[in-house]
């Protein structure tokens, strides 16, 4: 295949777009792969379009290679569905929702285990059915209140998901274990350097989840790596080390005059403590009552955690007016001490076990309290793993320090069990004559986030430098000169296209060979080819784009040579 750019829909940009901040968004616009249609909806253009079909074509070569089966359900769906699992209110306003003109409500699909599920409950009947894997690769719909990072979040975004269908818990681990062998083929094949990381399901539901990671500065995602094991896990997914506390020993509370501390960083340093000595109080509504989290005061709620610990309870942050009227609640300054169980429910982190002793805040107005002891001045009605994880917590696994990262999620596996086959009574008739409820699992790669991350994760100062497995073409000829140049180019550029090789050639006149060269290294095209002063000796110059390596070889070598590959 040859294209040539004089005849190619690309305007490439030297200037950043004024709204971007990650290097994916950049120089996928300047780049001329993407071009901004609304608010989180983007246009692929021909280029970009080349590389999102060239990872949904590793996609679907190793789902295939695993038993899969392709089909396309529809994007506009009947919400019932939704109401039925629940994932209607989960969701929220993540939900794309509209009527039609009979008033029927639909939805626009973020995800399709529902339907899937009413998919195989008409087609299959029968043990003999099953196993079966089936897969689509489609666009999805979320929205997103702040789109942003171009392509990595958007409203709308292509991904693949399939979904296993098996009569027993230990079909369901087969079918979990060959979707990760073949996330890892698919990671592998496109260049992603990534990590597999113990997740939370959250709105999906079920047991087992792993996330796939692609590390990358621009992620939304933080994950810890122990350096002594193989222990890798979304910050989500951490569970607290916690060290066994005697409790004894410790002097009766002492209220303090700290004035004008309402915050955990005033108090520490009015004190000249470490912020871990203190005891933080997050006050939350759970389904509207008032519930207080503690967490070790150098730390955060992570409320995330939260919320999947509460679900389906609805969690939202108080607001000042939750203070009117209850002269107990003293903004800034509320510790559980004779509160805890009366005033709310109190909940906490593991770190705040009981024999622990903490500064915190005294009800009321600049003071805290000293040598507050849990189990002896206030308890705890439940605990929860909601704190965030800290660089340096102990590893679960072997209790070595862990390491935290940002990264891209590119896919996610889920064993999901009978969720969705009890939500619509999925069962086929077993070995034994007798009805078996069907168990699933779920596997999602984002197929243009994988775009975005590769383009994070391999670009240089230059531009862009794909893997030759995604890439547009493979070989990108700059015809670095007058007419002569441009013919041989072209020459040259068909003789590799009869050779299978995919070219793109620049043979645009008017333009010169600096703007040529830059808009090569920015297009990020695996090798370069350079049609230059010494063509007539019979002479072209190849350049490696992710290595910068240059040599200048004979026309027939460089022919032999990129065909060959």
């Amino acid at each position: 295949m040859v294209q040539r750019m004089s005849r190619l829909l690309l305007k490439t940009l030297r200037d950043d777009p004024a709204d971007a901040e990650t290097a994916s968004h950049k120089l996928l616009v300047r780049a001329g792969y993407v071009r901004r249609s609304s608010a989180g909806v983007w246009t692929w253009l021909p280029l970009g379009k080349r590389v999102l079909d060239n990872v949904a074509r590793v996609v679907r070569e190793e789902m295939d290679a695993i038993g899969g089966q392709e089909v396309l359900l529809p994007a506009l769906l009947p919400r019932e569905p939704y109401e039925a699992t629940g994932r209607a209110d989960a969701y929220g306003d993540l939900l794309f929702q509209l009527e039609d003109r009979r008033g029927a409500r639909y939805v626009l699909g973020p995800t399709h285990e529902e339907i899937f599920t009413q998919l195989v409950k008409d087609q299959c009947s029968s043990y003999k059915d099953l196993p079966l894997i089936l897969y689509q690769i489609q666009t999805k719909y979320r929205d997103e209140a702040r789109p942003r990072s171009g392509v990595l979040r958007g409203r709308e975004f292509q991904m693949k998901d399939a979904y296993s269908f098996d009569t027993s818990d230990e079909g369901l681990g087969e079918a979990y274990q060959a979707h990760r062998s073949a996330y890892i083929r698919v990671f592998e094949r496109l260049g992603l350097d990534y990590r597999i990381v113990s997740a939370v399901s959250g709105a999906m539901g079920g047991s087992a989840s792993e996330e796939f990671l692609a590390p990358a500065a621009a992620g939304e995602d933080t994950f810890v790596d122990c350096p002594a094991c193989d222990y890798a896990a979304n910050t989500e997914a951490v569970t607290a080390v916690v060290e066994p506390v005697t409790g004894a020993g410790h002097p009766p509370m002492e209220e303090l005059a700290t004035p004008a501390t309402p915050t955990i960083e005033t108090l520490a340093e009015h004190l000249g403590v470490p912020a871990s000595a203190t005891l933080k109080n997050l006050l939350v509504k759970v389904d509207g009552q008032i519930t207080a989290v503690g967490v070790p005061g150098d730390r955060e709620v992570d409320m995330g955690k939260l919320a999947e610990a509460l679900a389906p309870a609805e969690v939202e942050l108080v607001t000042a007016e939750d203070f009117t009227g209850r002269p107990d609640l003293v903004r800034g300054y509320v510790g559980p001490q004779g509160l805890a169980g009366k005033a709310f429910r109190y909940l906490a982190d593991p770190r705040v076990a009981e024999g622990t002793a903490w500064i915190t805040g005294a009800n009321r107005a600049d003071h805290h309290v000293r040598n507050v002891v849990c189990g002896r001045d206030f308890t705890v009605d439940e605990y929860l793993d909601v704190a965030t994880v800290l660089p340096g917590d102990p590893c679960p696994s072997c209790g070595a320090g862990l390491t935290i990262g940002r990264a891209i999620e590119i896919g996610h596996i889920f064993q999901l069990g009978r969720k969705y086959a009890d939500a619509f009574e999925l069962d086929v008739l077993g070995r034994e004559g007798k009805p078996v409820r069907v168990t699933m699992g779920s596997y999602g790669i984002g197929v243009s986030r994988a775009v975005a991350a590769l383009a994070e994760q391999t670009h240089d100062e230059s531009g862009l430098c794909w893997p030759r497995e995604v890439a547009p073409a493979d070989v990108h000829i700059v015809a670095a000169g007058k007419a002569q140049q441009t013919e041989l180019a072209l020459e040259l550029a068909e003789k590799l296209g009869a050779g299978r090789v995919r070219v793109l050639v620049d043979d645009r006149a008017g333009v010169s060979a600096g703007v040529k060269f830059t808009d090569a290294e920015l297009i990020g095209i695996p090798t370069i080819l350079v049609v230059g002063r010494r063509a007539a000796e019979g002479v072209v110059e190849l350049k490696d784009r992710r290595t910068g390596e240059r040599e200048e070889i004979s026309i027939d070598d460089a022919l032999a040579r990129l065909t060959a590959n």
